[in-house]
């Protein structure tokens, strides 16, 4: 018998599992490039590219060494602290473009995103800080 929320093999679905979750990452740039590692949903050098590295360098102006590392926490649902949010505009296969409307900027993330929900979350909510510098740029 499977209940709301598992699956056949007695799993939390991502969906289930992430809802109402932070999840936290730490960018840093590897040859001048956005990047994150997650090794918990097996993702390493991930890039962040089309729009989303431009608003990185934005969102990090005031951030001593981002390059160098910064913690970002991200939900799909409002949380205390949260920094800026990126309300879902459309589809782009295979990824999905985001609005940072405060700013009149727009970024697509990629199928990583997949690893975090079942599906696009209406809106990504975001809090930037400055992180513990231990990775270097060139990593």
């Amino acid at each position: 018998m499977t209940y709301p929320g598992q699956d056949r093999n007695n799993n939390r679905r991502k969906t289930e599992m992430n809802s109402n979750q932070i999840n936290v990452i730490r960018p840093y740039k590897y040859h001048g490039q956005w990047v994150f590692d997650d090794p918990a949903v097996d993702l390493e050098r991930e890039a962040f590219v089309a729009g989303m590295d431009t608003i990185l360098d934005v969102i990090t102006e005031d951030i001593p060494n981002a390059e160098n590392g910064f913690i970002c926490l991200f939900s799909g649902d409002p949380f205390p602290g949260h920094t800026a949010r990126l309300i879902w505009k459309r589809e782009d296969p295979p990824g999905n473009t985001y609005e940072w409307e405060e700013n009149g900027m727009e970024g697509w993330l990629c199928p990583a995103l997949d690893r975090y929900y079942e599906s696009a979350p209406r809106n990504l909510y975001f809090q930037i800080k400055a992180g513990e510098q231990t990775q270097t740029a060139t990593r």
